[in-house]
């Protein structure tokens, strides 16, 4: 069997990398970049300082701060029409996963026709994305998606009715400007959410199917850095030690996840679009449900990760391990302060079956270590209900 690795980002990283902002854009050509957030960035200051930044390098930004928290298709053609008007030359992505993917998808927009679904991955949409893309730095605001290191952008597509998933190694940022300076004004309430989502990954990316020693490598590490230092990074925000390792595990993840991800993605997703949850935030409430429901499949992992994450010892069983890994990730949600249930975020029971079917449409349980059926959507989603 023949397998393909890469890991090509270039990142730099650790407080205070934002400034090499006018460097990076220099190497990369970039003069006018398109600054690409959403508002509560711009609203907290995060994006003047970045402006000020690039000013102060000699850049001349332009600045599209209109990405929804579930970036939509609007959000592409208003961020292209920005780009276009404004004569620029690349792109500076500044926020969590949402205006980060949403960057990753105007600069596609750029070089690349519409309409944005034939490019949905699971229609094979990569083989249409080629190299052309005007540049891109990535600065994350939030420890979650890891988006500044990945080779996705998800939005909401009018024509698939989901969040699709646009896909290819040319959407990957050409430098990502990992300073975890920028993620201390995060709210307690989103750095939980984020980190869960990062969390996630990490542990999905390590139990899905495929062969990909690398990405399970980091994906152990990642997940140990999640849960070790999310309950501090919500605790005290100022913590600077977590706010590093939260952003480095997020970023682990994002790598890792190319190996696969599980059902908890194809649940979560609906759960964004149809009944507009945080992303990372319902990942966390269903992944306890998830890793029962994939035990009898994959114990042996479950225990690994349970040692790596330092849950339990290796000498213990290995049904012991699996449990202990489940309870722990239940017992972190009271922690950070997140529900253990889906109907205290507004969901309800007669919303299920839609989100059990577009579950299903959902690529990323393909990679699960069970096969799943819409009869085992549902009734994950009661469970987490």
């Amino acid at each position: 069997m023949i397998s393909t690795f890469s890991f090509p980002t270039r990142i730099i990283f650790g407080p205070g990398a934002v400034g090499e902002l006018g460097n990076e854009a220099g190497r990369l050509g970039i003069s006018r970049p398109l600054l690409v957030t959403d508002r509560g960035v711009a609203a907290c200051g995060l994006a003047q300082r970045i402006l000020n930044e690039a000013q102060g390098a000699g850049l001349a930004p332009v600045v599209f701060a209109d990405v929804h928290p579930n970036p939509v298709e609007e959000d592409v053609v208003g961020g292209l029409e920005t780009y276009r008007r404004g004569n620029c030359d690349g792109v500076i992505g500044l926020g969590g996963g949402s205006a980060l993917d949403a960057a990753k998808a105007i600069r596609l927009a750029v070089t690349h026709p519409f309409p944005l679904e034939q490019y949905d991955d699971q229609r094979d949409g990569s083989k249409r994305i080629g190299a052309n893309l005007p540049a891109m730095i990535a600065l994350a605001t939030t420890a979650g998606t890891g988006s500044e290191v990945g080779r996705s952008a998800v939005v909401i597509l009018k024509a698939t009715d989901r969040k699709t998933v646009i896909f290819s190694p040319h959407l990957m940022p050409n430098v990502a400007l990992a300073d975890p300076e920028l993620t201390v004004g995060m709210p307690a309430k989103i750095s939980a959410g984020t980190g869960l989502d990062a969390l996630t990954h990490n542990v999905e990316a390590y139990l899905a199917l495929g062969y990909h020693p690398f990405c399970d490598a980091m994906a152990l590490e990642g997940a140990r850095l999640a849960l070790g230092f999310l309950p501090r990074a919500v605790r005290n925000g100022q913590d600077m030690e977590a706010r590093s390792s939260m952003l480095m595990a997020a970023m682990m993840g994002a790598v890792a996840f190319q190996k696969g991800l599980g059902a908890v993605h194809s649940l979560a997703h609906p759960l964004s679009s149809v009944a507009n949850l945080h992303h990372g935030t319902a990942n966390g409430i269903l992944l306890p449900h998830v890793l029962e429901f994939n035990r009898a499949a994959c114990e042996e992992r479950l225990r690994d990760l349970a040692v790596a994450m330092k849950i339990i010892d290796s000498s213990r069983p290995i049904d012991e391990s699996a449990t202990a890994l489940i309870v722990r990730l239940r017992e972190l949600l009271a922690e950070v302060g997140v529900p253990s249930n889906l109907s205290s975020l507004g969901v309800t029971p007669g919303q299920l079956p839609l989100l059990a079917s577009k579950a299903m449409e959902d690529a990323c349980h393909q990679s699960n270590p069970r096969p799943c059926t819409e009869a085992d959507m549902l009734a994950l989603y009661q469970k987490a209900l």
